[in-house]
């Protein structure tokens, strides 16, 4: 097959690339909670996520999960955009601070994952959520493990 031709991914960038192109997976995380990845570049991916009431807790507020799951998709994807194809990652911590309560007329929010510190082992990163406006309404950080797929 021509090399040009065949678009499979070649590199974690690439599969992350091609996943925001998509709009997203048929199923998953990012379906159930109404993110999908605007854009992507090595060490640096961007979400938009649309919380509504269905996402509200008792008080009347977009409950801190939605804000924690949104940070950890962008940060892991952050994380993924770094390795090779080949590798994985499992995460070692993630902390979450609540800044800014969010309503349905947040969104879209936008969330940053970027990486701070990419070791052979160990990658650093943080995130920050953003409301419609720029206000900061989380930010958090996060270390991975890296693990080649033999292991």
């Amino acid at each position: 097959m021509d090399a040009a031709a065949d678009n499979s991914p070649r590199t974690g960038l690439d599969l992350v690339k091609k996943l925001i192109a998509a709009g997203g997976s048929q199923r998953g995380i990012g379906k159930t909670m109404r993110f999908r990845g605007t854009s992507a570049d090595r060490g640096i991916v961007t979400l938009e996520g649309h919380p509504d009431e269905d996402f509200y807790n008792p008080l009347g507020t977009v409950h801190g999960g939605y804000a924690a799951t949104i940070l950890d998709a962008a940060l892991a994807l952050a994380v993924q955009s770094t390795l090779p194809l080949d590798s994985g990652y499992s995460t070692i911590d993630l902390k979450i601070t609540y800044l800014r309560p969010m309503t349905a007329s947040s969104a879209p929010v936008t969330a940053e994952g970027k990486t701070l510190h990419e070791g052979r082992r160990i990658i650093a990163c943080e995130g920050r959520l953003t409301d419609r406006e720029g206000k900061l309404c989380a930010h958090a950080t996060a270390t991975y493990m890296v693990q080649a797929r033999s292991e």
